[in-house]
């Protein structure tokens, strides 16, 4: 076999490498799991870890489905259909070829039409804000992941999940415009399940703070009154 023959094979198997490589990519993206910046301050601590620390790179498994559905304590991403996110709020800098990684699943999409949030109520749940304080189903969640100095919320509400739908907060509530800030919305504030992209359950980026996203205790209180 000619040098030029065993050259052409070599790129025609290195090409078909990388096909399937780009469509294993998609179908993970697709149906599996995908990567999201996290653009701005509004769930610190647990997601950039400082004040000013910006673009944690999150995993997000879109398979909810087959984890039972989504949770209270859950920190999901979900399409921004009702407008919440300012228009200014992007990831920074992206070239061509971070666009290209990003179709095919190997780069963390901008969230400019997403958000991250976490589910404090799902539906049939009662949420209240009293007091600085919040309240699930009558029952004062105790919420260390809120940001140091925040009050679990200053701003006084009290809603009744729709089924099919969700109550969300930023862990960083003084700098979080969530549920609470949009309940004159057509919405009223209420997240479609529909929406969720899917569960962010790691945090990819930056290495010194990789790690898995869990549901924090908060959630499963013995009276049962918190629990999925």
């Amino acid at each position: 076999m000619s040098q030029a023959r065993r050259a052409w094979l070599l790129l025609r198997e290195l090409a078909g490498i990388l096909g399937a490589s780009i469509l294993v990519s998609l179908f993970v993206k697709t149906l599996l799991v995908q990567a999201f910046f996290v653009p701005s301050g509004s769930m610190e601590p647990t997601l950039h870890g400082c004040e000013g620390c910006f673009n944690d790179r999150v995993l997000v498994n879109k398979q909810t489905s087959l984890l039972g559905g989504i949770h209270r304590g859950d920190v999901v991403v979900f399409h921004d259909s009702d407008g919440w996110l300012p228009p200014a709020l992007t990831s920074g800098d992206q070239s061509g070829v971070h666009d290209a990684l990003t179709f095919i699943g190997l780069a963390p999409s901008s969230a400019e039409s997403n958000l991250v949030k976490r589910v404090i109520g799902v539906g049939g749940d009662t949420v209240e804000g009293r007091d600085g304080t919040v309240y699930l189903n009558g029952t004062r969640l105790d919420e260390p992941y809120v940001f140091p100095g925040n009050r679990p919320s200053d701003v006084p509400f009290k809603v009744t999940v729709p089924a099919d739908k969700l109550w969300v907060m930023g862990d960083h509530r003084a700098e979080s415009a969530d549920s609470r800030f949009h309940q004159q919305d057509p919405g009223k504030g209420f997240v479609p399940v529909d929406q969720v992209v899917g569960r962010a359950f790691v945090i990819a980026w930056p290495l010194n703070r990789a790690g898995t996203l869990n549901r924090p205790a908060t959630f499963d209180q013995p009276d049962g009154s918190a629990k999925s």
